[in-house]
């Protein structure tokens, strides 16, 4: 298990959203999920879930913006739509895991990941993808805070894994029960520090770990988005500042109960609107300005009347 390290709270950020540098690379991801958990007891390990949401739902979400996903298990419902493969044969280990789901990948980058990273999100696929693509290295991987590597967090060339997988088979009779230390250390790898996103969960103490974090207050309100938006199927990046900041003037200005109902209606007319991320905006936008117009008119309904020149009114009984 990797070391966990708290990571600076990342506000208007949902926690999963793919970032631009990782649309720009094309690539096809792998998801590793077959293995036996024999520190959980055996447990179905991708499917424990933290922060409301399967391990595996996790992953899937950093890796979104792949054009082929392929996980390596049983097939199980998930949140996203993937390709099911095992490996040859069933529980021959990661290198005939990640054999079989190389079968189905056909672009130059492939991102090779576990399926039990809580803290991965798209911004870490994302610095994998242009670290590769930048350099001349057949891979980048992370590495925890004692320097140790994690190959299952990963981006590589997809020929140099092929090579080298061929070269493992020609030389043992195929790739079942070899160590992925085989193949990545015949491999040109680049690594980059980052004890957060390469956290696993190979323990219930590590569960609860992750667990407890997702529930800090610098992090629940971006897991929670992002949660709903999966259990929703919703794959739209706003700013949630945005709407927070709507919620507050709507609450404030107008009546508490405003807040989350004109919420409701911002989304309906943003859906209405194309659904995008700029009609949300504009949406929250409009019902703001609507807001602090709301409260302006009450601040001054709610002020003592004042003649203009500023006399003070007449008040005696006998007045006029």
């Amino acid at each position: 298990m990797t070391e966990y390290q708290p990571p600076a709270a990342t506000h208007g950020a949902p926690h999963g959203a793919p970032h631009d540098a990782a649309h720009a690379v094309a690539y096809d991801a792998v998801v590793l999920a077959g293995g036996a958990a024999r520190r959980l007891g055996g447990v179905d390990k991708p499917a424990v879930r933290v922060g409301g949401r399967p391990l595996l739902d996790r992953v899937l979400a950093a890796c979104a913006g792949a054009r082929t996903t392929v996980v390596v298990a049983g097939p199980r419902p998930t949140a996203r739509p993937v390709t099911w493969d095992r490996e040859d044969p069933p529980g021959g280990g990661p290198l005939a895991a990640l054999d079989a789901g190389l079968r189905h990948v056909t672009a130059e980058y492939v991102v090779l990941l576990s399926a039990d990273l809580p803290f991965l999100d798209g911004r870490t696929v994302a610095a994998l993808l242009d670290a590769l693509r930048r350099g001349a290295a057949d891979g980048v991987l992370l590495t925890d805070s004692d320097g140790r590597d994690q190959p299952l967090v990963a981006a590589y060339r997809t020929p140099a894994l092929r090579r080298e997988l061929a070269a493992l088979s020609a030389a043992h009779g195929g790739t079942a029960g070899l160590p992925l230390r085989r193949l990545t250390g015949a491999l040109d790898l680049l690594r980059i520090s980052d004890p957060v996103a390469s956290f696993d969960c190979d323990t219930w103490d590590a569960i609860a770990t992750a667990r407890a974090r997702i529930r800090e207050h610098g992090h629940v309100l971006d897991e929670w988005i992002s949660a709903v938006k999966d259990e929703l199927g919703i794959d739209l990046d706003v700013d949630t500042g945005v709407l927070l900041d709507l919620a507050r003037d709507a609450a404030h200005g107008v009546a508490r109960p405003a807040a989350p109902l004109t919420t409701f209606l911002v989304g309906f007319a943003a859906a209405r609107a194309g659904g995008d991320a700029d009609a949300v905006a504009e949406a929250a936008r409009k019902a703001v300005a609507l807001a602090n117009r709301w409260a302006e008119e009450d601040a001054q309904d709610g002020a003592p009347a004042t003649p203009s020149g500023g006399a003070e009114p007449e008040t005696r009984t006998d007045a006029g």
